[in-house]
C-alpha cells in the first residue's frame, strides 16, 4: 500500500507522526511525507535546513518533500499566521509540481491548525485517493479559547472551512472521545465518520533500557514535575497559586520545558518568592525518561476552557507509559481518565487550592500505597494505550478506507 502523509510538522520536530511514518515504512507500506522546513519549537530552522534547503530526502525509507515555509520565530500571532499561511500557499506548488505518482490514501495529523488539512485535501483529489484526517485539536474553539476571537467574522469563517474539511474527510480520527460528541453536535458529519484514536507514548518512554542521565540532579524533597509546553493553555497562573500553598512544606515544582508563558513564569517566581518552583528549561526528548524517573510525581494543567474540557493532553500517556503518579488539574475527559484508571488525583482547572491539598496528601502517602497507584497507571496505559495496540486499529482504519 502506498500511504502519503500530509503533516506541516515531521522528524527532527518530535510529532507522533513521526511514529506512524516510521513504523509503517518498517511494516513494508511505501510511504511518502508531504511537510513543511522544521522550525518548531525553536522557531528557527533546525540546522541544515533553510528556506530553501533540502526540498527532498530520505529519511529511514520513507519519502520527504518538503514545502518552504516561514518560522514561527518568537510565536507571537502574526508571525503564527504568517507561518500557518506560508505552509498553505507553498504546499499548493509542491503538490502540482512536485509530488508525482500515484496514491492508495491520504492521511494528516493536525494537532494545530486544523487549516493544514487543506493541502491533505488537494492531494486526495489529485491522486483520487480516500483521506484519513486525525485531529487533535477542535478548530475553531482552541483558536477561541486561546485568542479574543470569540465570535465574528473570523470565527464564523474558520467554522465554515472547518466543515469544508469535515464533509471531504473520508474518515475522522479523533484523540479525545469527547471530540466525536462536539464535532457531531457543531457540523453535519454522519457518526459512522468519525472514530476514536487517542495518543501513545513514544518509544523511549516504554524502552528504558539506556537513560540518559546528563547529570540530571533534582533538588530535596517531594518533586512534582510538569514536562511540556509552558504556554498559556496550561493555567501556569493557578499551577503557581499551589505553588504558594505548599511554600511551608518539602514539595518542590519542577518544570520542565520552555513556551510562550516561560518569561512570565520566572518574574512570577522573582515577585512571589517562589523559591521551591524550579524551571528546568527545555530538553530532548530522548532525555524526558531520565527527568520522569526522578520526579515523584507528574502534573498536567489545562485552562477552565469549555474546549480544554474535550481534550487529554498527549503527556497523560506519556506519564502513564513512565509508571508515574498524575496529578492533575483540569476538566473533562482528562479529569475523568486520571481519577477513574485510579493513576493519581485530578481536580477541576483552575481549582489551586485542591491542587494544593492533593499535593500534600500524595507525598505523605506510604512506600506501598506509591507503588500500587504507579502501577495502576502503567497497566491502564498498557490496556488502553499501547503503540502496538493502537497501531493495529489504524492498519485496519487505512486497509478498510482504501477497499471502501
Amino acid at each position: 500500500m502506498k500511504v502519503l502523509i500530509v503533516s506541516q510538522y515531521f522528524y527532527p520536530e518530535n510529532f507522533k507522526v513521526n511514529d506512524i511514518a516510521f513504523d509503517f515504512k518498517k511494516k513494508g507500506y511505501d510511504v511518502t511525507v508531504l511537510t513543511g522546513k522544521p522550525n518548531y519549537p525553536s522557531g528557527k530552522f533546525a540546522e541544515g535546513y533553510s528556506f530553501f534547503k533540502k526540498k527532498y530526502e530520505e529519511i529511514d525509507g520513507v519519502k520527504v518533500y518538503r514545502t518552504p515555509l516561514f518560522p514561527r520565530l518568537n510565536g507571537s500571532g502574526k508571525y503564527l499566521a504568517l507561518n500557518y499561511l506560508s505552509f498553505l500557499f507553498f504546499s499548493f506548488f509542491t503538490i502540482h509540481f512536485r509530488l508525482k505518482g500515484n496514491y492508495d490514501v491520504v492521511f494528516s495529523h493536525h494537532p494545530s491548525p486544523l487549516t493544514s488539512a487543506l493541502p491533505a485535501i488537494w492531494c486526495a483529489k489529485k491522486f483520487n485517493a480516500p483521506y484519513i484526517n486525525w485531529v487533535l485539536d477542535l478548530w475553531p474553539d482552541s483558536v477561541s479559547a486561546n485568542s479574543n476571537i470569540k465570535g465574528g467574522f473570523i470565527y464564523n469563517n474558520l467554522k465554515k472551512v472547518v466543515s469544508y474539511i469535515y464533509k471531504n474527510s473520508d474518515l475522522i480520527l479523533v484523540s479525545s472521545k469527547m471530540f466525536k460528541t462536539s464535532i457531531l453536535q457543531n457540523f453535519d458529519i454522519k457518526p459512522s465518520k468519525v472514530a476514536y484514536f487517542p495518543n501513545w507514548a513514544e518509544d523511549v518512554f516504554i524502552n528504558k533500557n539506556n537513560l540518559e542521565d546528563n547529570n540530571i540532579t533534582l533538588p530535596e524533597g517531594f518533586n512534582v514535575m510538569f514536562a511540556g509546553n509552558l504556554g498559556e493553555s496550561q493555567d501556569f497562573e493557578s499551577v503557581l497559586k499551589a505553588a504558594s500553598l505548599t511554600k511551608q512544606y518539602n514539595i518542590n515544582w519542577i518544570l520542565v520545558g520552555d513556551g510562550r508563558k516561560s518569561d512570565w513564569i520566572k518574574q512570577q517566581i522573582k515577585e512571589d518568592n517562589l523559591e521551591r518552583v524550579h524551571m528546568l528549561g527545555r530538553h530532548a526528548l530522548k532525555t524526558m525518561p531520565s527527568f520522569f524517573k526522578k520526579a515523584d510525581a507528574m502534573l498536567v494543567s489545562l485552562k477552565d476552557e469549555p474546549t480544554f474540557a474535550l481534550t487529554v493532553p498527549a503527556k497523560v500517556q506519556a506519564y502513564m507509559a513512565s509508571k508515574k503518579i498524575i496529578l492533575g488539574m483540569l476538566n473533562g475527559e482528562g479529569k475523568d481518565l486520571i481519577n477513574e484508571s485510579e493513576s493519581g488525583i485530578a481536580v477541576n482547572a483552575g481549582d489551586f487550592q485542591s491542587l494544593a491539598n492533593s499535593v500534600i496528601k500524595i507525598s505523605n502517602l506510604p512506600e506501598e500505597k506509591i507503588y500500587q497507584i504507579e502501577g495502576n497507571s502503567f497497566n491502564y496505559y498498557l490496556n488502553n494505550f499501547s503503540k502496538d495496540l493502537l497501531f493495529d486499529k489504524l492498519e485496519a482504519y487505512l486497509k478498510n478506507t482504501t477497499n471502501g
